[in-house]
């Protein structure tokens, strides 16, 4: 399983809520509104396409507006993951990575010195299943650098 692109979920979700207004005006206009500021639809349009970011006030403005909170359920998703990340074991992680590689390893073997399509899809599985605990290990150990930079007051670069 890859990293979550959180930055394209969200992306997608604020696209799904501005669609549901109908046009970018209505958007902008809703953006405005709840801020007492100005936004515009040529904006919204630069958002929609990546060339800016959302802000955090035009996804409280738009999901407010809409009732719906897609963005907002996925930052909580983002922490669930990283509370489950925290949690495991390091040692078991490099075990398993350990396991799963040398059985990868193994597959990309047979699969060089055969012709048959179904050992280069096991090896192809094979592959996919030894990164899955690598990912992982790479999730908690990200996680426990940020706690400790956390803990010691440096800051933690994005």
């Amino acid at each position: 399983m890859p990293v979550t692109d959180y930055r394209k979920l969200a992306g997608a979700s604020m696209k799904s809520i501005v669609d549901w207004f109908g046009c970018l005006d209505a958007a902008a206009e809703c953006i405005a509104a709840r801020w007492d500021g100005r936004a515009n639809k040529a904006t919204v349009s630069k958002k929609l396409s990546g060339l800016l970011d959302w802000t955090i006030a035009d996804v409280i403005a738009l999901e407010d507006a809409r009732g719906a909170f897609p963005v907002t359920r996925l930052l909580a998703r983002r922490l669930n993951e990283r509370e489950q990340a925290v949690a495991g074991s390091l040692l078991a992680d490099g075990g398993e990575i350990a396991k799963e590689c040398g059985e990868a390893i193994a597959a990309i073997l047979a699969a060089h010195h055969s012709s048959s399509a179904d050992d280069i899809a096991r090896a192809c599985a094979e592959l996919r299943e030894a990164m899955e605990p690598q990912r992982r290990a790479l999730c908690r150990l990200e996680a426990m650098l940020t706690d400790r930079r956390a803990h010691h007051g440096v800051e933690v670069p994005e």
